[in-house]
């Protein structure tokens, strides 16, 4: 089994796919390498490109203030995208670029072992839940895989894009706190 500093050490030399052509730092991931909630987004913008960090921008920053408003902060949970490396312009991750990234994101779900999963927007869902799942019609649902419980809502960029998906999110990230304190006890 490897360890989280093991396994970026493998994702910093990875050259599997194009991405790595473009990118100056890989983003392996962020947070408590022993959390009981991981997000779980697509992959990095600008901002984390520059950084090494997932979830630094405008997003980001979005992201801290939705924990926060549930009593949560970064060093609670960790965060990880399903590509670690930027694609160009901000695009979604091709389908090639994922399969060959997975694999490392799927060793740090078994190294951290959460207890829930929030696939932030459409990509990370469809990469966790399903092929076909669709964001507007399934999120906020729980889902059961194995022994995790998992959790689709909106992508932080997707409520700066549109502000009316906020309250959706807002319930979303409710019942997230919910199933965590559920869980503890």
């Amino acid at each position: 089994m490897y360890t989280l500093e093991e396994l970026k050490k493998y994702c910093i030399n990875c050259k599997k796919c194009n991405l790595c052509n473009g990118r100056t730092n890989v983003v392996f991931g962020d947070g408590n390498g022993n959390a009981d909630i991981m997000f779980i987004g697509e992959g990095p913008g600008y901002n984390e490109d520059k950084q090494g960090v997932p979830f630094v921008g405008a997003a980001g920053k979005l992201l801290d203030k939705m924990l926060n408003a549930i009593g949560l902060k970064r060093s609670d949970i960790y965060i990880a995208n399903i590509v670690k490396c930027r694609p160009p312009n901000n695009r979604n991750p091709l389908e090639e670029e994922s399969k060959q990234c997975i694999e490392y994101l799927r060793w740090q779900v078994k190294i951290i072992n959460p207890k829930i999963i929030v696939c932030l927007g459409a990509v990370s869902a469809r990469h966790i839940i399903s092929p076909d799942f669709r964001i507007t019609k399934q999120r906020g649902q729980w889902i059961k895989k194995g022994r995790f419980h998992i959790m689709p809502t909106y992508h932080p960029a997707a409520l700066l894009r549109d502000a009316n998906k906020k309250k959706y999110a807002w319930e979303d990230f409710k019942a997230i706190k919910e199933m965590y304190e559920d869980l503890k006890s």
